[in-house]
């Protein structure tokens, strides 16, 4: 397959792409620049027409990670629009030249996020739920429905709503490895609310089986299928280490530094991937203990 990806560079991107390369297929990069290879194609994902039909010939599938960072900075309004356009704006880009390009590649990936169903406390959710309340659900439920122009072309799309991706080179996990190592772990607050999480592994090879699965098409959970709560999370990331986690960070201390982004992303989330599962996927790493055992041993 000759395949299509955004943000090719990013924590996900790049294991996405190694992977994909290893297993033979042709990889195409989109990126904000000149192209310099016949492997990149040049976009603005920024700009209507920022992609043109022209050049999605002889791509068979396009797989779109794009998006500036939710944390850690406040969401001013400011920020709030660049969340939002680097998301909406680049999806409906990629669909729109996707949807007029001849031939026309098959399959639309499209990242997404579980913040989709808002703060969901102890209750479990999996993709029949509904969309949740926020900024953070408002904006998954418009990132999603930005790819309409391809879906209504016959491609194939399928989101995948990921959780929080698990990897030592960065993210969560690794912005918490530093003070963990020091013995400086914390929970945060009660540490009773839930964290919807995969391994980085995982995720590539999930994005993969969707894109192999001709049948995928809709929201698809890209999380773990046991949520820990945050105590327990803490506690294994510690045991993992050999390092003690005795410490609590009040709430308060992180709403001072962030504002409202505090409230949704340290808001209690039990997602799990019901469809994924129900379509045949296997994870490697189902539970805390086996993922972080695995990520932390290289």
């Amino acid at each position: 397959m000759r395949i299509a990806v955004s943000a090719a560079s990013g924590q996900i991107g790049s294991a996405l792409t190694r992977d994909l390369e290893a297993g033979g297929a042709d990889v195409v990069r989109l990126v904000r620049r000149e192209a310099r290879t016949p492997a990149e194609i040049s976009w603005n994902p920024l700009e209507a027409g920022g992609l043109s039909p022209a050049a999605m010939r002889g791509i068979d599938a396009v797989i779109h990670l794009s998006g500036a960072p939710i944390a850690p900075r406040r969401w001013t309004s400011a920020r709030k629009a660049v969340l939002r356009a680097s998301r909406i704006r680049s999806t409906t880009t990629i669909a729109a030249a996707m949807a007029g390009a001849e031939p026309r590649p098959g399959v639309l990936l499209c990242a997404s996020a579980a913040g989709y169903y808002g703060i969901t406390g102890e209750r479990i959710v999996d993709e029949s739920a509904p969309a949740g309340q926020g900024f953070l659900a408002g904006l998954v439920r418009d990132w999603e429905a930005a790819a309409e122009p391809a879906r209504a072309a016959g491609i194939r799309v399928a989101s995948f709503r990921s959780g929080a991706v698990l990897s030592p080179k960065g993210g969560l996990l690794g912005s918490l490895l530093p003070p963990f190592r020091l013995g400086l772990g914390a929970k945060i607050g009660s540490g009773r609310q839930y964290l919807s999480w995969i391994s980085i592994t995982d995720e590539v090879r999930a994005i993969e089986f969707l894109l192999r699965s001709a049948d995928a098409s809709g929201p698809f959970n890209l999380t773990a299928p046991v949520p820990v709560t945050n105590a327990e999370f803490t506690r294994a990331l510690a045991g993992a280490l050999g390092r003690p986690a005795a410490f609590t960070l009040p709430p308060a201390a992180l709403k001072v530094a962030l504002g409202e982004v505090t409230d949704e992303l340290l808001g209690s989330a039990r997602v799990v991937p019901a469809r994924l599962q129900a379509a045949g996927f296997r994870f490697d790493h189902p539970d805390i203990a086996t993922a972080l055992a695995a990520l932390l041993s290289g």
